[in-house]
This record gives structure tokens, sequence and C-alpha cells, in this order.
């Protein structure tokens, strides 16, 4: 008797289920859902998709609307106050628009990077790369765009080369403002970065 229950007890250990990795999505408007519901924005989408491919994983939804990399890091600390497994980070674009230094969206970047390596030294980290109108200027744009590769670079991140890739600029799969993406442009970019992410939490 004492051995089945000893048989018992160890396959019970065996099976259980495996405790989820945290993975926290960090940025603005695009995070966030702007114009959705939490479960209809691409991170919700991700630990839907990754969750079917049979890895336990929960995200956290961190996006606030209309935030830049300097709002985001004013917000950094309360946001780690849990331990988190994959950090991903989705900020610059609004810095962009608005036609911020550029050096100074870099910086941003990097301290935010920084305090999360800091709180969490095993924590993966991935970059969404973004880009802005041609009308803010060739070479800010171009500088703009190479800033997500170069920090990813630096910090050993996976970088997301465009967040919003084949999705911006198509009329259907984005909102009335042309900014914001659909449900269905959720979708789209939710299972882009599934693919990216997937590796990070297995």
């Amino acid at each position: 008797m004492v051995g089945k229950i000893m048989v018992f007890i160890v396959a019970a250990m065996l099976f259980q289920p495996a405790t989820p990795k945290v993975m926290l999505f960090f940025g603005d408007s695009l995070t966030a859902g702007y114009g959705l519901s939490q479960e209809d924005a691409f991170p919700a989408v991700i630990e839907r998709s990754i969750q079917k491919s049979g890895v336990a994983v929960r995200v956290i939804n961190a996006g606030l609307s209309g935030e830049t990399s300097a709002g985001g890091l004013t917000r950094i600390d309360w946001v780690l106050r849990q331990p988190i497994d994959v950090f991903v980070l989705e900020l610059g674009a609004n810095d962009g628009l608005r036609g911020l230094p550029i050096a100074e969206t870099k910086k941003n970047l990097q301290t935010i990077i920084d305090k999360v390596k800091a709180k969490n030294p095993n924590c993966k980290i991935a970059l969404a790369g973004m880009m802005v109108p041609p009308n803010m200027g060739k070479d800010y744009a171009s500088g703009f765009r190479s800033l997500f590769g170069e920090i990813a670079g630096k910090n050993n991140a996976v970088l997301i080369p465009f967040l919003l890739d084949g999705v911006a600029g198509v009329e259907s799969l984005n909102q009335a403002d042309g900014i914001h993406p659909t449900r269905e442009g959720h979708q789209i970019i939710g299972e882009n970065l599934s693919r990216i992410l997937l590796p990070l939490v297995k």
C-alpha cells in the first residue's frame, strides 16, 4: 500500500503543470490596443498562439496610449514590481511622430532596458522596431529606424524589425486614423510576433 502511495506521489510530481513563463509587453497605444478590447490586442493574440503550441505562458499588457520613451521611463519601476521572464519593449513611435531627438529616445530606451536587467538578470528582452513617415525628413527617418537595431545589438536583445510589418499602410487593416490597427491588423501582428517570441519561452 505504501509503495502504491509513493508511486502516486511521484507521478503527481512529474505531471504537475509547468509554471507559466511571464511575458510583459511594455509599450504605447499599439500595445494597449487603442480602440479595441485588450483581448483583441496583439499581446493577447500572442498569448493564445503560444499556449496553443503547448507552452505555458502568461502575458501582461502594460501598454499605455500616448506613451513616449520618456513616459515609459517614469513608470518602468512600478511595472517591474513583479518578476518577469520575457520583456517586450515597444516604445518610440510617439517620439518619432513628435520629432523628438533620436539621441534622447535612444537614451531612454537603453535606461529602461538597464532597469529591466537590474531587476530581472535572467530576463530575455525583445525590442520592437518602428518607422516614421517620410515627411519627418530622410535623415531623421533613417536615424530613427536604425536606433532599434543598434540598441538590440548592444543588449543582445531579439529585434522585431518592424512591428507593423504587413499592416502599416493597408487601409483595411487600420482604423480611420490610419495609424492604429484594427482587430484584423492586430491578429496579423500577433501571428508575426508569435514566431519570433515563441523560442524565448521554450
